[in-house]
């Protein structure tokens, strides 16, 4: 990371542009400067020759990378694209020395940069209530938080692949951000509460309409959703898998299909089976004093006996 760096008064930098080289920046760009220890410098208004060739640079950055313009299914592998390339061209000639390429120059100025011992966590941070159906609202789509939240002040962090709610300094939701319009983003372990009051909503609620459950639980759920309460039974299976894990009500699904008969309460016996601790294995060290030195002899006989006694009496 360089000591210095010069902007030309984007809008993402520079929230406000005073007399002369005053400026106010925006508040996150000023935490990103803090977290790596450089000092911002903005660009004169109207004063072109302070940023040299950098114009004609982006110019010809444009042309060679984006010309013709490549398309990618994801940011990743447009990243992997772009550093290839960046590879590639850095093994031209440097323009000013001529002699060497650009690695070679760059090389050699390296160690002049400050090291980055972390990276920055850039977002950008807006404070939002959640509304009464657990969702907020970010670039006109709407994901989900959990039902618990719904009503309080959230902080909400956008970063360019991802959606992340904070509430009370803790992650409570994370999504993969979605790039389009009025789409819906649900969770459906938020809405495990909801469904403790309103079992019915399984069948039908916007977010478990399309839940991909492994095959198992969802041949398993077909099957107790026939059956009477049937609703309200596997959201018990839901809410103690919430505790235990998905994999674990996926295995104990699987056992009750091998038996051939499938029902709530065997799925559950099964899942606590599973879950429970196994007691470790230990050795009872008995005193010498009280050791048996005739051990008893397993005897059924000894019963009629007692059995003989009892008409007596």
């Amino acid at each position: 990371m360089p000591a210095r760096l010069i902007y030309d008064n984007l809008k993402a930098v520079v929230d406000a542009v005073y007399i002369g080289k005053e400026r106010r920046f925006n508040r996150r760009f000023l935490t990103l400067a803090n977290h790596y220890l450089f000092e911002p410098v903005a660009c004169t208004p109207a004063s072109g020759w302070e940023k040299g060739q950098v114009e004609n640079q982006v110019g010809n950055v444009r042309e060679w990378l984006f010309t013709p313009l490549a398309r990618f299914a994801s940011f990743a592998d447009l990243n992997d694209w772009l550093a290839t390339r960046c590879q590639e061209l850095a093994q031209r000639s440097h323009p000013v020395q001529s002699t060497r390429t650009i690695a070679a120059c760059f090389a050699d100025e390296q160690p002049l940069l400050r090291p980055i011992t972390a990276c920055f966590d850039g977002y950008v941070e807006q404070m939002m209530r959640v509304s009464s159906t657990c969702l907020v609202r970010v670039d006109r789509n709407r994901y989900s938080v959990p039902a618990h939240t719904a009503g309080q002040a959230v902080s909400v962090r956008t970063t360019a692949e991802q959606v992340r709610v904070v509430a009370h300094g803790e992650v409570i939701a994370a999504h993969p951000r979605v790039f389009g319009r009025d789409q819906l983003i649900c969770d459906p372990w938020h809405y495990l509460p909801v469904l403790e009051k309103k079992p019915g909503a399984l069948r039908n609620g916007a977010p478990f309409v399309a839940w991909d459950l492994p095959r198992p639980i969802q041949i398993v759920c077909d099957r107790i959703l026939k059956q009477p309460k049937g609703d309200r039974a596997f959201v018990e299976l839901l809410m103690l898998a919430g505790e235990t894990g998905l994999d674990a009500l996926t295995f104990a699904c699987e056992l009750a299909l091998e038996c051939g008969v499938v029902s709530a309460p065997i799925v559950m016996n099964e899942l606590r089976r599973l879950i429970a601790p196994h007691l470790p294995a230990s050795t009872i060290n008995v005193p010498d004093g009280i050791a048996l030195k005739i051990e008893p002899i397993a005897n059924c006989h000894r019963y009629a006996h007692l059995l003989g006694a009892a008409n007596v009496h």
